[in-house]
């Protein structure tokens, strides 16, 4: 090869290496220093290619190459992003709104950038639940003085946290989007100080508003308030009040302990996350007046692990009162036996013992000690809801049976594809098929669904999979909670969403940003027919907010109480027979279901 051909080579190599490493720091989140230093990096590089590397032996070439990504190496570390508040809104410099009085103090929030909307972020509503306060029950929230800037979200509950190159790319490829900015260029806040609400609110002076309290998702090991999809604004700007919130998670949240039961002056243990959300509920019930909204209409509402802590509540005797209705999204714990975030009071204090084990913790004074950077791993080891008798007296489903429940009306439901994300990297074929129904389903109910859904191919065999992964963990406790409310008395609209989109589709999750009606305009994964779609369901939670039934002028009609039909929300939203009845119908004999 010439020696003009290996320059040409160099430099087409150099810009890829460049091209990337900017992708890198824009990725990551990295400051502005990065770019600055990346610039000169690449313009001294180029420089020393020229009139020093040229022409040298290959040897000196690639000590230039390694000194050229350890410089660069260096400008990652340099130009790392700090830990920073969220803003409340995406503007450099909001107008800040009036002053609002809560019982803690005065506060201000900001306006979006149209200033329709006002943003309330960060409101303390109880207690940092540090050192002594871990593993307790929420206790009050303290005063401040003079007036609280209300305009930057407060912390993530302890959880662990992916690098923001990770968090990029995961976006990029799951969600097919990722916005540039030069506004954030940090990291969000991890903290056990994480008893913060936020609210948004239709601008001006309002008063006698629905109020919307959203429960968000993540397993009951992470997850934020502030995300996009299920912020409060898009409702905002329909007339009603939201609220949401961080709770503890996790170990944090949900490690139980005979210990703390006996120091507990309620005997509890075990629900610290549920007891967060109940302190939340009860914050709005004394507050959100204040901003307008009415305390004795609160929708209660939540998505995935937040959908299973509605549906927890909904028999609390500590939640009685609190809210009206629910909106639970593609989660329940009614089920006679939960399939994820529930579990025996004595499986909890046996993985209790493990986890002292694990760090030489001869009590709860030793765990108390330690750091909660040095526990924060054990989330997937506590991250279940638990009978305590005191937030929870008796599973969901045995309250359901006795008539006790908190709603006056209920709103839930599912997605098509809810198991996709779940088994992307663990797909059935023909070969494991079989073992995996077998696993899941005791005798003689794994042979029944293995002649309910028969595989011949590997397609077949994913394609089934998929669905029956769906229904046992997401689908059947839908299920279960429509015919405990129709037992009861209670109306129920249920509703199944299948719409297709160039982003997460009918995936779990990929309902929220349509309920919550926050599509970007300028959106490309989105068109008319999912905007339309967006409106319509807005519209059917809207009404349901306000009076416990969905049903408007306008709205296809949506019947109350079926258990075999659901509302299709898709191209079309109509009526249809409800799916996977006969899959349900295995599950409650291999569980016993009855309703009253």
């Amino acid at each position: 090869m010439s020696r003009a051909k290996k320059g040409t080579g160099g430099y087409i190599l150099l810009a890829a290496a460049v091209i990337l490493l900017f992708a890198v720091l824009e990725l990551g989140k990295h400051t502005w220093l990065g770019w600055i230093l990346g610039i000169f990096a690449a313009a001294g590089f180029v420089y020393l290619k020229k009139k020093v590397l040229a022409g040298r032996g290959a040897g000196i070439r690639l000590l230039g190459w390694a000194g050229f990504f350890c410089v660069w190496a260096l400008i990652f570390w340099i130009s790392w992003p700090p830990v920073k508040a969220v803003p409340a809104v995406d503007v450099p410099h909001p107008r800040v709104t009036s002053v609002v009085h809560v019982e803690q103090g005065d506060l201000t929030g900001v306006y979006t950038k149209d200033e329709k909307v006002e943003v309330y972020a960060g409101i303390p509503y109880a207690a940092p639940p540090v050192g002594d306060l871990r593993w307790r029950e929420p206790q009050p929230a303290p005063s401040w003085d003079g007036v609280l800037a209300a305009d930057h979200f407060g912390p993530m509950s302890m959880q662990t946290v992916n690098v923001p190159l990770y968090e990029s790319l995961y976006h990029l490829i799951g969600f097919h989007e990722y916005t540039f900015s030069a506004r954030d260029d940090y990291r969000p806040p991890v903290s056990e100080d994480s008893l913060y609400l936020n609210i948004w609110k239709p601008a001006g002076d309002v008063s006698g508003l629905p109020v919307l309290v959203y429960i968000h998702g993540g397993s009951l090991e992470t997850g934020q308030p502030w995300y996009k999809d299920y912020s409060g604004e898009g409702l905002a700007r329909e007339g009603v009040i939201v609220v949401n919130m961080a709770y503890r998670l996790g170990i944090f949240g949900f490690y139980a302990d005979p210990e703390l039961a006996a120091e507990s002056p309620e005997g509890t243990t075990g629900n610290y996350g549920l007891l967060d959300q109940i302190a939340a509920l009860k914050w709005v019930q004394e507050n959100i007046a204040a901003f307008g909204g009415d305390p004795d209409n609160v929708t209660l509402a939540g998505e995935s692990a937040g959908s299973a802590c509605v549906s927890a509540l909904c028999t609390s005797p500590l939640a009685a009162g609190l809210f009206r209705q629910v909106i639970a999204e593609s989660s329940t714990v009614t089920a006679p036996v939960p399939a994820h975030s529930f579990r025996k009071l004595e499986d909890a204090y046996k993985a209790a013992d493990k986890t002292k084990a694990k760090y030489n913790a001869s009590g709860i004074a030793d765990m108390r000690a330690l750091p909660a950077e040095k526990i924060v791993g054990e989330l997937s080891a506590h991250h279940h809801m638990t009978v305590d008798g005191y937030v929870l007296t008796e599973t969901p489903y045995e309250s359901y049976a006795k008539g006790i429940h908190n709603e006056k009306a209920q709103l839930h439901g599912y997605n098509r594809d809810e198991g996709a994300p779940f088994i992307l990297f663990s797909q059935a074929n023909l070969k494991n098929y079989e073992s995996r129904i077998r696993r899941f389903f005791k005798e003689p109910y794994a042979d029944k669904v293995l002649a309910l859904y028969p595989a011949s191919t590997d397609e077949e065999a994913r394609r089934n999979w998929a669905e029956i992964y769906s229904v046992i963990f997401f689908t059947y406790g839908h299920y279960c909670l429509e015919r405990q409310a129709i037992a009861n008395d209670i109306p129920v609209y249920v509703y199944h969403f299948v719409k297709q989109n160039g982003r997460l589709s009918a995936w779990h999750s990929g309902e929220e940003i349509y309920l919550y009606h926050n599509i970007p305009a300028g959106s490309r994964l989105f068109d008319d027919t999912d905007r339309a779609l967006s409106d319509v369901f807005a519209a059917y939670v809207l009404n349901f907010m306000k009076n416990g039934d969905p049903n408007g002028e306008g709205l296809p009609e949506w019947h109350s109480g079926t258990a075999s039909t659901v509302m299709e929300l898709g191209d079309e939203v109509k009526e249809t027979p409800a799916p996977y009845l006969e899959l349900n119908a295995i599950l409650d004999e291999m569980y016993g279901f009855t309703t009253p």
